[in-house]
């Protein structure tokens, strides 16, 4: 099980990849056979894979129980020949350590769990300089936000290098996202990330959940 916890007890890493034209089927396929490798080593508390709904994203939210852990995974060779492996499939991998900031849930602590709902990944990157501000105008934002429709849970994370945060959210159904950005003055150019941060928005479903079979 994956928690979103504020307590942070747990190293966090998101692992967001952007795939080639048609080649998110097989991402898919080669992460999964990263996870079957991560369930097995020491350290992994839980891994999450999701694919975005317009082809272009896959994404792991995943735990490890600390950065010694991590390391040892990533040093395995069969676990860099897969990431060798998956490179002419994508055109970006960008994957940062994170601490959650911010959380509110209608659902209790929130959790992550596959065919349940869908999520999305609002991705801002930044200047190091901005991100304590964007952190602060995160914080003022979470409240109210958590009054839209089927929106269950939202959660800022920020990267430990500075250069990002993440919004995870959980939504009730397609249907209540769908509403939200068809909403006049959704995406408008002055919202308040604006002069802090790019942003990019997907929406996602649960394909996998995996976990460490020594957790």
């Amino acid at each position: 099980m994956t928690a979103l916890d504020l307590n942070n007890q747990l190293v966090t890493v998101i692992v967001l990849f952007k795939v080639k034209d048609n080649q998110q089927t097989a991402v898919i396929e080669k992460v999964k056979q990263l996870f079957a490798i991560a369930k097995r080593q020491p350290g992994l508390i839980s891994a999450n894979l999701h694919r975005s709904l317009d082809g272009i994203k896959v994404s792991n939210y995943a735990q490890w129980e600390n950065e010694e852990a991590l390391a040892s995974f990533r040093q395995l060779p069969e676990a860099q020949f897969l990431v060798a492996s998956l490179r002419p499939l994508i055109e970006e991998i960008d994957a940062h350590r994170y601490e959650i900031v911010a959380s509110e849930s209608k659902v209790g602590t929130p959790e992550i769990k596959a065919g349940e709902y869908f999520v999305h990944f609002a991705e801002f990157r930044m200047l190091a300089e901005n991100q304590p501000r964007m952190v602060e105008l995160a914080k003022e934002h979470i409240g109210p936000a958590m009054s839209l429709d089927g929106l269950l849970s939202a959660t800022f994370h920020r990267s430990l290098d500075g250069e990002r945060v993440i919004n995870y959210g959980q939504w009730e159904n397609e249907r209540a996202i769908s509403n939200l950005t068809q909403r006049p003055g959704f995406g408008k150019e002055d919202d308040y990330w604006t002069g802090l941060a790019e942003n990019e928005f997907h929406l996602y479903e649960v394909v996998l959940t995996e976990k460490g079979e020594h957790s």
